[in-house]
């Protein structure tokens, strides 16, 4: 019997996107799994067809909170709630590949690391394939210091591995960056598949849309998790995370572009 994979989605007014990513998990080629919804409240029909899901399928499970607190808190909440050996993220707008699971768990077996990720292709709001986020091998504790490498969507953690499940730290935002430097803090050292396993969906009302509203979340996560002051935190962010960052975002761009451009190729030689 496969290890049961307890699968974590929080969701918040995701009416219009819930349904596809929730398909994405459980036409998995990996079926041993459990799909945890927190639901932070939302105002439109995201309950409903929440419930309609549940009763549609026997992995399913949800909690509907009466009051918004965050991402971080409904990933606990079913953080919390999971049964499974493994623990995995998607967002609710976000989808995977049909065997992400059965690819990157094996993955872990064969690497036996507690931590692992992949590449991802990113889609604007209409499904269009915009570009791709290339996955390093893998990341140890300085390199993740730097800046987050780590897609929330493709990572799993292994809690037998780990001794114990991890949760998300208590911050409103940058809280699954904090999550893996406490992860790794404990095994040193995650491994990445670089081939894209999942779709990130950009949407303009995102909570990390607006990446020059999150310096003061670098600055806690330095402060919180690292334990640094906040002079050394600031100094930290403006010498290490900012020049690593904008490298990050460069290396991104070009990648997305070379990734586009191959897409029209092949668009053009089937025409």
């Amino acid at each position: 019997m496969k290890d049961l994979v307890s699968v974590i989605m929080p969701t918040y007014n995701s009416g219009a996107t819930l349904q596809r990513s929730v398909d994405s998990i459980l036409n998995q080629t990996y079926t041993n799994i459990e799909l945890l919804i927190t639901d932070d409240c939302s105002k439109d029909n995201t309950a409903e067809l929440i419930r309609r899901i549940v009763d549609s399928d026997s992995r399913v499970h949800a909690t509907l909170l009466t009051s918004n607190f965050g991402p971080g808190y409904a990933r606990n909440e079913a953080i919390g709630r999971a049964k499974g050996r493994y623990i995995a993220f998607c967002d609710s707008d976000d989808r995977w590949f049909p065997d992400k699971l059965e690819k990157q768990i094996a993955f872990m077996s064969e690497k036996q690391c507690a931590l692992s990720y992949t590449s991802y292709l990113v889609c604007d709001e209409n499904d269009n394939d915009v570009g791709i986020v290339v996955a390093p091998e893998k990341i140890d504790l300085p390199m993740l210091k730097r800046d987050n490498k780590v897609g929330c969507l493709t990572a799993v953690y292994d809690t037998q591995l780990l001794g114990r499940k991890y949760y998300m730290p208590t911050l409103r935002k940058r809280q699954d960056w904090a999550l893996f430097l406490t992860i790794l803090m404990k095994c040193g050292t995650a491994y990445g598949i670089t081939s894209p396993l999942a779709y990130y969906r950009i949407t303009t009302d995102s909570v990390s849309s607006n990446k020059f509203s999150l310096v003061k979340y670098n600055v806690r996560v330095y402060q919180q998790i690292l334990g640094y002051s906040k002079l050394k935190s600031y100094c930290y962010f403006l010498f290490c995370f900012f020049p690593s960052y904008s490298m990050k975002v460069l290396k991104n761009k070009i990648d997305s572009i070379k990734y586009v451009s191959k897409l029209k190729a092949k668009k053009k030689t089937k025409e």
